[in-house]
């Protein structure tokens, strides 16, 4: 992934989360597990929703973990390697992973669901509240 430019111009004041969440995105790169982000149609005046979901195929429901931490959407999946089994070939690796999401200020978790292999995730994004301030102008002369 090709580095993102910096958010160092004069116009950009305050943008240093944004920078520092970019650099986390970078480092998340891994492909494992595939995932689609699909954007929900709007129903009944809800906002508007997006729809995460992982291919994680083998892994059962309490293998999986799904937390926010720090504006942060983190999926984990850890699974147990059973040594009662012996195997003559293994193509199938027991394989953990942690897949991260950055989310933006306002975002909503509304659940997750785990069917047939995928695990599905639900967010809602909240409405832009417009807001126009008019500022005084102190006149000193």
């Amino acid at each position: 992934m090709a580095r993102v430019p910096s958010l160092s111009s004069p116009f950009l004041l305050g943008f240093d989360e944004i920078e520092r969440a970019l650099d986390r995105v970078a480092k998340a790169a891994d492909g494992y597990p595939p995932y689609n982000i699909e954007r929900m149609a709007r129903e009944n005046g809800q906002p508007e929703r997006l729809r995460i979901t992982l291919a994680v195929a083998g892994f059962a429901r309490e293998e999986l973990d799904v937390t926010i931490e720090e504006s942060q959407l983190v999926i984990r999946g850890r699974q147990n390697d059973e040594q009662t089994r012996h195997y003559l070939h293994r193509g199938i690796a027991a394989r953990q992973f942690q897949r991260t999401f950055v989310l933006a200020d306002g975002m909503e978790v509304l659940g997750a669901d785990l069917k047939n292999g995928l695990l599905s995730i639900d967010l809602a994004r909240p409405e832009p509240e417009r807001v126009v301030k008019t500022i005084a102008i102190n006149d000193h002369g």
